[in-house]
């Protein structure tokens, strides 16, 4: 079985494993169109944005916020 080979690996092996999986489905993530309904959920989304007008802020300012209420 698939999982008992999988667990006999290191656990560094294993995440490095999942990693390279997701970069290859990331980077065939035009292959699975969007539904409707997420079209629509994303065209809002996006007018919402364009009509508040507030461009938001850099990430890492963010993330250091988070981690001081840690």
């Amino acid at each position: 079985m698939m999982n008992a080979k999988l667990r006999k690996m290191p656990l560094g092996a294993r995440i490095r494993l999942v990693e390279d999986l997701w970069d290859s489905i990331a980077s065939d993530q035009n292959a699975l169109p969007l539904t409707p309904e997420q079209r629509v959920e994303l065209d809002q989304r996006l007018d919402a944005i364009e009509a508040d007008g507030n461009p938001g802020r850099p990430a890492e300012e963010a993330i250091v916020e988070i981690r001081k209420r840690l």
